[in-house]
């Protein structure tokens, strides 16, 4: 199995190489590394790595501000990667933002080396589900809206034709399956014949 293409950013330099050396060490790939925020964002959006770890706090900060929180929200509002966060500091506060940026992971340095693998895999994971749970939210959506647009070429089917319900169903569904092409196109088809009669 392939192992997760990683952006890691961080002002210190030497935290960024250790880190770096780590997950190579695990058997990622770092594809990209940054020293703000603003690279990171940048980076991310580029490369699209399959995960994204931010530093709270880096060198474009006002006043200490948490920038990487920041960043967070940004990656994950625009669903480009989950975000694990490194920080020094663990206050209910920084937790909080943390929660409502939308980062999947969270670390506090110093870390051991054995927290990085399940911190990583946990992100990861949850990232997955969050696109399998949009993917059958879409699906769904699209099903009610097919089944609206058929229901809707049914009546005009029947209308048309003086068919009954079952019947203008089964003549939607051999159009689809004669022509290999779904059964909303189909029933579409339908509707914009209707329309242009009228």
């Amino acid at each position: 199995m392939t192992k997760a293409r990683i952006v890691i950013a961080d002002d210190d330099s030497i935290i960024r190489m250790d880190l770096k050396e780590q997950l190579t060490g695990l058997g990622y790939q770092v594809v990209g590394e940054a020293t703000d925020a603003n690279s990171a964002i940048d980076l991310a959006k580029l490369l699209r790595p399959d995960l994204v770890i931010l530093d709270v706090r880096m060198p474009d900060s006002e006043a200490g501000k948490a920038e990487g929180i920041r960043a967070a929200r940004e990656l994950t509002a625009e669903k480009i990667a989950p975000v694990l966060l490194l920080t020094a500091f663990a206050d209910q506060e920084l937790v909080e933002s943390a929660k409502e940026a939308g980062v999947y992971s969270y670390l506090v340095k110093p870390y051991r080396e054995t927290e990085l693998l399940p911190a990583i895999e946990v992100a990861l994971s949850r990232f997955q589900e969050f696109r399998l749970l949009q993917q059958e939210n879409a699906d769904l959506k699209e099903a009610i809206e097919t089944r609206k647009i058929v229901e809707r070429a049914k009546g005009v089917l029947m209308d048309m034709h003086g068919l009954k319900e079952s019947e203008a169903f089964q003549r939607i569904r051999k159009a689809s399956m004669d022509s290999r092409k779904p059964m909303r196109q189909i029933a579409e088809a339908i509707l914009l014949t209707r329309d242009l009669d009228i």
